[in-house]
């Protein structure tokens, strides 16, 4: 068997699906911007010769711009470089391409596909050139589609921007989310776990499966497990909408972030069951123990 490569092997995802390969016994090969321009075949033909499978970690800075020409690009050079090296594709991807919102709850694999944002959009074309491959016998290919994730080395989280980050410094955790919404989140270190487990089964491919989630919570209840592992007794700042809407007409960022917010407004609450079904010996990581490995983390 041939190496199981990462693309995007410098992200918190890509780190912990590189830990799943070895504990798996499997040859790891990361792959970073460094070896290989994503957006080019010819470059990622070169470094996937010799492996069997490569996973989709790439993660690209949050603009819809960039992102609407670059995730249809990396799907299109990865299609083209895999169908000549016989590369099979593990796609990691998220819950943007879902619409319109509010989603059902919960919502699933055949929940409708009209993105009500660019970087919905962007992702939705992506996932589909990949999948529309596969479905032409171009390419092997199946998908894990993980909720918003928190855990070690997650520097985008939810849980870390002006959340866990305040926190270490003594400050209130901030949030763009409302309180009373539920929603499901993915550890790290299990979507790893989980993109490696359908890439061993030659049966998943041509499969699109949500990834493990723990139960659905709310902000304060996660608030709750970081102030429980860090002796503190912080509350959550809720920031208003009307704020975000003030703040992104003169910070770029901001404005990326807000576009999303709908996401934020009711309760989004992923359905894992096909997953757990198809894999039923698969164990998730509690939000407890899950928080208290992603504080580790950044302390050290």
């Amino acid at each position: 068997m041939g190496y199981h490569a990462v693309l995007g092997a410098g992200g918190a995802i890509g780190r912990a699906t590189l830990e799943a390969i070895a504990a798996n016994g499997l040859d790891g090969k990361a792959l970073t911007r460094a070896d290989a321009d994503a957006m080019d075949a010819d470059a990622l033909e070169r470094v996937l010769r010799d492996v069997d499978v490569v996973y989709h970690c790439v993660g690209l800075p949050y603009d819809s711009d960039l992102w609407t020409r670059g995730f249809p690009a990396i799907s299109r050079a990865l299609v083209t470089a895999c169908e000549k090296t016989g590369t099979r594709i593990v796609y990691l991807d998220n819950v943007y391409l879902y619409g319109l919102a509010p989603l059902p709850v919960p919502f699933d694999e055949a929940t409708s596909r009209q993105p009500p944002s660019r970087k919905g959009a962007a992702r939705k074309a992506a996932v589909e050139i990949v999948m529309e491959a596969h479905r032409a016998g171009r390419v092997r290919a199946t998908v894990g589609r993980a909720a918003d994730f928190y855990g070690p080395g997650a520097v985008n989280s939810p849980f870390y921007i002006s959340f866990l980050e305040n926190m270490l410094r003594g400050k209130r955790p901030q949030v763009a989310m409302p309180e009373g919404p539920q929603h499901t989140y993915a550890y790290t270190g299990d979507i790893g776990r989980a993109l490696v487990t359908p890439a061993l089964d030659d049966a998943a491919y041509g499969e699109e499966f949500h990834l493990p989630v723990g139960p659905a919570v709310r902000v304060s209840d996660m608030a709750a497990l970081f102030n429980e592992q860090l002796g503190t007794s912080h509350k959550v700042a809720h920031v208003p909408d009307v704020i975000l809407r003030g703040l992104s007409l003169f910070k770029p960022l901001i404005r990326e972030v807000h576009e999303m917010n709908y996401q934020y407004k009711s309760d989004s609450i992923m359905s894992d069951d096909k997953f757990r079904k198809r894999f039923p010996d698969f164990a998730p990581t509690s939000y407890r123990d899950g928080v208290a490995a992603m504080i580790g983390h950044f302390q050290s």
